[in-house]
């Protein structure tokens, strides 16, 4: 045996072993269906959604803002589970962990390109909650197979583009940065209103947040008493455009 063949099998070697190590590391990281049908949301955020929660198996429609989406992947994270971020290779992973996201459980794939769609497919395998900024457009049968796809393995996208048949829109509205003062300050904390609506729930609902707040996560603005008679009212807002909304 001549020793280019000996190199040659050696290299083969090589990979195959690569091979087998990824399967294994593939396996690890493999989940189970869980029984569950939402995932948990924070407390501050629950009354958004009529399941106060997000729907295994469904695509939501998000406002491209890092806070929303970082909020909205917290509770999961905290809770043991897998998140992921597909095409956006600007998230600040110290914000992500101030909003208490396990950086350890965190899948970055900051640039997959026009390959994106199946970079998602592939995460829906193993994460159970994946947000995803398409660097292209997504055509009715895609999304149809990437639906099917998400319904077998319960994984839920938060996807910062318009999609078809998505199960809802969750939207950031009215930001407020406080702290400037009379023209001078540093930046403290920041009021939104986060609002919603979804296929089962298509008359919107919105609160008003500090999202983040001072201590860079999402926290509830305090309700004064003279407010209290009117709440019902501010959680009404302007509905959010999509196309489960409610005919007026």
């Amino acid at each position: 045996m001549s020793i280019g063949t000996i190199t040659a099998l050696s290299a083969a070697d090589e990979r195959a072993g690569d091979v087998l190590r990824l399967r294994r590391e593939i396996g690890r990281m493999q989940r189970r269906r869980g029984d569950d049908t939402v995932l948990p949301l924070p407390p501050v955020l629950q009354g958004l959604l009529p399941e106060q929660g997000l729907r295994t198996g469904a695509v939501y429609s998000v406002s491209p803002s890092p806070s929303l989406l970082f909020a909205l992947m917290s509770t999961v994270s905290q809770r043991g589970g897998w998140c992921a971020a597909v095409g956006m290779p600007t998230l600040g992973i110290e914000a992500a962990a101030a909003f208490g996201i396990e950086l350890s459980r965190l899948i970055l794939v900051p640039s997959p390109g026009q390959r994106w769609l199946a970079v998602v497919s592939a995460l829906a395998e193993v994460v159970p909650l994946l947000a995803v900024h398409p660097t292209g457009g997504v055509r009715e049968e895609e999304a149809a197979r990437l639906a099917a796809r998400l319904r077998d393995r319960g994984c839920t996208v938060l996807t910062t583009a318009s999609w078809p048949r998505s199960e809802g829109m969750i939207s950031l509205q009215d930001p407020h940065w406080e702290g400037i003062g009379e023209g001078w300050g540093l930046l403290t904390e920041r009021m939104v209103t986060v609002a919603a609506q979804t296929r089962s729930a298509p008359h919107p609902r919105s609160m008003r947040v500090r999202l983040p707040d001072d201590r860079g996560r999402i926290g509830v603005v305090p309700i004064t008493a003279g407010e209290r008679s009117s709440a019902s009212v501010r959680r009404t807002v302007e509905p959010v455009r999509g196309p489960w909304a409610a005919a007026s």
